[in-house]
């Protein structure tokens, strides 16, 4: 991964899909696709970045603590300074993470929850004692201005773990800069189960974010494409 020094930081989404295309099953329940070589492979990465984000349907769906889970790569952060995990971020509109959430208790470090001004004071008052909630935009987070924010804590690389409606919202708004896809060996079908790039999709074909293949690496039983975003001129 390349780091840049630019006011927001550096965005890289890592995503594993069936062979279909399916982030989980249309209930929204978590299947494994990949397997242990990647599982190390996203923990490197996360031991790496200095954030990591996924929106409030992640949270809902599979509680992830999004913590480093190796211990001698958390030394190894520990031993240049840093916390032992990256800074936890959600991306919470209405302030729905549940304050019992694997996320908010599991694992030391910084964690934010971004919300909108349309976010329930009372449920933002249940959560401030467990995350540094930081609110930006009106009826929906506002990506762009969260971003910016984050490049003022010195967040230089943010890894982006889910979920297809985040992902389809940072894409549609240019702010992604690579892309990890790990496609694994089966099928899961439905067209209700979320994709990759959820939400309000493209309609014109000028406006489709083009990616460049960077590699193509076979990975347990799937393959590890590495993508980055074309940028417009």
């Amino acid at each position: 991964m390349n780091k840049c020094y630019c006011m927001r930081p550096h965005v890289v989404v890592n995503l594993a899909m069936s062979a279909d295309g399916k982030l989980s099953t249309k209930e929204r329940r978590q299947v494994r696709i990949s397997g242990d070589a990647d599982f190390r492979r996203v923990d490197l990465m996360k031991s790496q970045c200095d954030a990591i984000m996924v929106g409030i349907g992640t949270v809902l769906a599979d509680d992830p603590s999004l913590t480093v889970k190796d211990a001698a790569l958390q030394k190894e952060r520990v031993d240049a300074g840093w916390d032992d995990n990256p800074v936890r971020i959600v991306i919470d509109s209405k302030a729905r993470t549940p304050v019992d959430a694997a996320i908010l208790h599991k694992g030391s470090g910084r964690r934010i929850i971004a919300v909108s001004v349309s976010a329930d004071p009372a449920k933002v008052a249940l959560l401030s004692p467990h995350a540094d909630v930081q609110v930006h935009g009106n009826d929906k987070v506002d990506l762009s201005s969260f971003l910016e924010y984050l490049g003022t804590l010195g967040i230089q690389t943010l890894m982006v773990e889910g979920g297809g409606t985040l992902i389809g919202s940072l894409f549609k708004e240019g702010l992604v800069d690579e892309l990890f896809t790990c496609i694994g060996n089966i099928i899961i079908g439905g067209a209700d189960a979320p994709t990759a790039a959820d939400g309000e999709g493209f309609l014109l074909e000028c406006d489709f974010p083009v990616l460049v293949l960077t590699s193509a690496t076979p990975i347990d039983e799937g393959i590890l494409l590495h993508w980055t975003v074309r940028k417009k001129e």
